[in-house]
């Protein structure tokens, strides 16, 4: 008896855990808890859940998969997607990057980093656009540029506005000059849908950067973020680097882009399905942009 009360002094006394201390720890299943990243508040991933995924403590609104923000926003069984089996090639032999996204498309049930379609809000007939950063931080490649584009056209020829989700790394490396030509491409469909006097709203979720946030992201007629996120184009260490000064600590937040007059209202999840119906019903009354 002495030596297992010594063994278990002895296991302490150098940071290790006795077999009924792992024990303990591991009989909380796996997915119980979830912990903010933000403000490190624990509660009940169901809990969690049921408030939208959004910190009951700090407000922080996680990232959601562009099923789940569909979910949330248009009306149920709405959804005609568009171009629903589009696949990215590898134009220019990059390195196992054919294999990474069949890996992708297998782990999250996409086969690429978009979803586009046309659906209701409240019985409001729209173009969406939902960027899921699941699939390669949603960075910009010749199939989501190419996706954007066409729901966006579609959308000018049937006269339809058009709801944007952005949530992205950027450019895509991997594809090279072919995903840099996407912000030119997506930039275009949007001022044809602009210059039919049509509505255009972006609502910029964690995080929208880069080259997204430097084309059709910043180009909406209404610019809507959610509360607390990341919103820019290079990363912080970079800009100072160049500029040769500190920025502010709330620098790139939706906070600072709202004061800047870079976006124009902050919404919280719970209210965004209301919040976009009634200004989609305000510019249908209203007859449209150019009148």
């Amino acid at each position: 008896m002495l030596e297992d009360l010594f063994s278990v002094v002895k296991t302490r006394f150098n940071g290790e855990q006795t077999n009924e201390e792992k024990k303990k720890k591991t009989d909380i299943p796996k997915g119980l808890l979830f912990k903010c990243p933000r403000c490190s508040n624990v509660t009940f991933s169901e809990d969690f859940q049921k408030n939208g995924k959004v910190c009951p403590n700090c407000n922080y609104h996680s990232r959601l998969t562009a099923r789940e923000r569909l979910d949330i926003t248009i009306d149920k069984g709405s959804l005609e997607e568009f171009d629903a089996d589009m696949i990215s090639k590898n134009p220019i032999d990059f390195p196992n990057y054919e294999e990474k996204q069949k890996a992708l498309r297998k782990k999250t049930g996409l086969k690429d980093a978009v979803i586009t379609g046309k659906a209701t809000i409240r019985g409001e007939q729209i173009v969406i656009i939902v960027m899921d950063s699941n699939f390669m931080m949603a960075s910009m490649g010749s199939v989501v540029g190419e996706k954007i584009t066409r729901a966006i056209e579609y959308a000018t020829e049937n006269k339809l506005p058009v709801i944007a989700f952005t949530a992205s790394g950027g450019a895509r490396m991997q594809e090279g000059i072919v995903s840099l030509m996407q912000m030119a491409k997506t930039s275009g469909a949007v001022a044809r849908h602009n210059e039919a006097g049509l509505l255009y709203i972006t609502v910029m979720t964690d995080p929208t950067t880069g080259g997204v946030t430097a084309s059709f992201a910043s180009l909406a007629d209404i610019i809507i973020a959610e509360p607390k996120v990341l919103i820019g184009f290079a990363g912080r260490r970079v800009i100072e680097g160049t500029i040769k000064q500190k920025l502010p600590d709330d620098f790139q937040s939706a906070e600072f882009m709202v004061e800047a007059g870079f976006v124009d209202m902050i919404v919280e999840r719970k209210k965004m399905r209301r919040t976009l119906a009634h200004l989609l019903k305000l510019h249908r009354q209203g007859g449209g942009l150019n009148e």
